[in-house]
């Protein structure tokens, strides 16, 4: 039991490394153990350290878990107390894992009882033809062996923790056990019911009816299964509903799109906040995410070609757009930062489209997440020819309003979040049925007395699985285009490697990158190391290539709020003294490796007049600027995406903006102009879902 009273930090780097894995999950993971642990105030953790640990997930190979697990180590945190923790949150995989490794002997365990089952077979209820999977796991030592039973009698050559029966028949419903034993000691499991009933209706044989030849009926002769359904139709409708079934993705990728800095009409606010929020929370349940920032249509047309390249047969397929936007006859149309300010489909992406060439993907999900207004655009008289959508009974859209309506956003003081994402950060960890998740949503946001009447999510779906964002990902079946899928979004993602200067003065400077989103990077300088006789130093970078955007007002700060980073903490990066920052935004336009100028500025201790010494540096094509989004895509391609296609038809219109200032848009009256006086409600009744109420704007 003393070994047990060892802190954290005595485990082995491979042993944490295998626990993080395990604990980097949103359905029972690394957020519920920090929560549990601050049962005890000396490991509580706060908001900004749970920030920090989910921020890990934008590294390569940063991880929250092992973040956690590294200051429960510094708080000299016991083991003991940590299988607490894992024991609270039932991670029974990781409870089982930390014993045999930090236990060799099994001492703990057999003092307890010797042998315990710690994973007991579950009743289910099934279909014929349906496979059955149950399950048994002890701990013990010396090891466990394992015996089932079916109705009392022994299932021969099933000696594992696991009975498998690909098809069941009815012969096969009853009560099963597990016997598990070792040399000193045998244990047995909880019964497990398993009923089965006849095949469900979904199975029958269909009747094909030819709408175009009325009278002409082509039917399948039905087989014993459908008459048993004709003879007994109220037995199937009170079958016990079969368990849950565990749904996969080949892959999960997901594009997200901010717009905000507007060229001709209003500039908007919410975006970076909302696409950060989603990033973070996407990439912690293993979606592989590009976030990008406002994008022109030629940025966006080939950004949406790219996101087509990961797609395959079963993967999740994923679209977040915050900015402007309307809804022309069910279409719903993004407008790219370049847009002009009487905006038509003609400068617009269609998210139909985009839709009908993931459906050529053969997906196994796609959702749709519009965080934009949905008004009537009065300048827009076109019908856009979307083509004809599959039916593959897997999509989902997500509306933050309802059509003809606005969205809103909250106004916080530094940063804003639309009033979608507020809500939607909320539920999105849960492991529901995507449009559970979305309706769970709506719920909340209707209780909420700041969006009443102005702002309704809205959900469209023809979803028949139960899909949801947290299935797990399983790629047996399509290895290599999985590893080309990873090395694809592997190739937006890489950073510079962090350099060294040495300067002739006897300075050096350190020089590091970090991404914000997948176009915009943070590049900081920090003095490592001044001789003695240098009262002052500081490294400055100058001289960016026209291609990128820098906010020279805000270049070369002390902190990274003051260089424009609202989102990344300093705890992520370097915040030492003489440390400087340099945000670098528009990455996806540099046609040219990134080379820039860092300027050392000094002065020696016997001398007023500053010094400069100049260093150029190379940092490659980092990040989405390998992709070349700036360049046009082949339009003959099976992945290509048009914009400009579309269908004259003189007709009535609509339009929509994001949702961001005090007046409320008058759709009769150009794009743009603004009638005051809206009544804008200033508190909400409802604390649980928004942290403080906060006045709404609207666009």
């Amino acid at each position: 039991m003393d070994q047990w009273k060892a802190p954290v930090g005595t485990l082995r780097d491979d042993v944490l490394k295998r626990l993080s894995k395990m604990l980097d999950n949103s359905t029972c993971g690394w957020r519920q153990l920090a929560h549990v642990m601050s049962e005890d105030p000396k490991f509580c953790s706060s908001e900004s350290e749970i920030t920090n640990y989910s921020l890990q997930v934008l590294r390569n190979t940063g991880s929250p878990s092992r973040t956690l697990l590294a200051r429960l180590a510094d708080q000299s945190c016991t083991l003991n107390f940590l299988l607490w923790g894992l024991k609270k949150i039932d991670h029974q995989e990781a409870v089982q894992y930390l014993t045999h490794i930090a236990c060799p002997s099994n001492i703990f365990e057999s003092s307890l009882s010797g042998l315990r089952i710690i994973r007991q077979p579950q009743s289910k209820a099934l279909t014929e033809g349906d496979a059955l999977l149950l399950e048994c796991q002890a701990v013990a030592n010396p090891p466990a062996q394992y015996e089932w039973y079916h109705n009392s009698e022994p299932i021969p050559q099933n000696q594992t923790h696991s009975l498998k029966i690909p098809c069941v028949t009815t012969a096969q419903r009853g009560q099963y056990k597990c016997k598990a034993y070792n040399l000193y000691h045998e244990v047995w499991s909880e019964a497990a019911v398993v009923t089965i009933g006849p095949i469900s209706i979904t199975d029958a044989s269909w009747v094909e009816v030819d709408t175009r030849s009325p009278g002409v009926v082509e039917t399948q002769e039905p087989d014993n299964r459908s008459r048993e359904l004709e003879m007994f139709p109220a037995q199937q409708m009170t079958r016990p509903y079969p368990s849950v079934k565990q749904f996969y993705a080949t892959d999960k990728v997901a594009l997200l799109i901010g717009n905000m800095n507007y060229m001709y009409i209003r500039q908007l606010c919410a975006p970076i906040a909302d696409v950060h929020e989603m990033t973070n929370l996407l990439r912690q349940m293993d979606f592989k995410v590009v976030s990008l920032l406002d994008l022109n249509c030629q940025e966006m047309h080939s950004a949406v070609t790219e996101f087509l390249l990961l797609l395959d047969k079963g993967v999740y397929g994923l679209l977040y757009f915050a900015g402007h936007g309307y809804e022309n006859y069910g279409n719903s149309f993004m407008v790219p930062i370049d847009a002009p300010a009487s905006f038509t489909s003609e400068h617009c992406l269609c998210v139909q489209k985009i839709l009908t060439m993931m459906q050529e993907r053969e997906t196994g999900l796609n959702v749709f997440l519009l965080d934009m207004c949905r008004k009537r655009n009065p300048n827009d008289d076109v019908l856009v020819q979307t083509g004809l959508l599959k039916v593959t009974a897997n999509i989902v859209f997500g509306y933050a309003t309802c059509a003809d309506a606005k969205a809103y956003e909250v106004k916080n003081e530094d940063v804003s979040n639309g009033i979608f994402i507020n809500f939607l950060k909320r539920r999105v960890f849960e492991d529901e049925k995507v449009t559970v998740i979305l309706d769970k949503v709506a719920e909340d946001m209707g209780r909420c007395r700041i969006t009443h009447g102005r702002q309704a999510l809205e959900l469209r779906s023809n979803l028949s699985e139960r899909r949801c964002l947290t299935d797990p990902i399983q790629t047996e079946q399509c290895s290599a285009s999985y590893s080309a899928r990873n090395l694809q979004w592997t190739l937006a993602h890489v950073l510079p490697q962090s350099q060294t200067l040495q300067f002739d003065c006897g300075v050096t400077v350190q020089l590091g990158f970090a991404a914000e989103f997948s176009n915009v990077m943070v590049i900081y300088t920090r003095i490592l190391e001044k001789p003695e006789n240098i009262t002052y130093c500081c490294a400055q970078l100058t001289d960016f290539p026209v291609d990128v955007e820098i906010d020279l007002k805000k270049s070369n700060q002390e902190t990274l709020l003051e260089a424009g980073s609202l989102l990344l903490i300093d705890e992520t990066l370097p915040s030492e003294a003489h440390s400087r920052y340099t945000r670098v935004c528009g990455l996806q336009r540099l046609k040219k490796e990134l080379v820039f100028t860092v300027c050392l500025h000094y002065t020696y201790s016997n001398l007023d007049d500053e010094i400069q010494e100049k260093q150029s540096v190379t940092a490659g094509k980092p990040l989405v600027s390998k992709l070349n989004l700036y360049e046009p895509r082949a339009q003959n391609s099976k992945n290509s995406y048009s914009c400009l296609d579309s269908s004259n038809v003189p007709e009535g219109s609509q339009h929509a903006s994001y949702g961001l200032t005090l007046d409320a848009t008058d759709s009769s009256s150009q794009i743009g102009q603004t009638v005051s006086g809206a009544n804008i409600p200033e508190e909400t009744d409802c604390d649980e879902l928004c942290d403080t109420p906060q006045p709404l704007v609207s666009e």
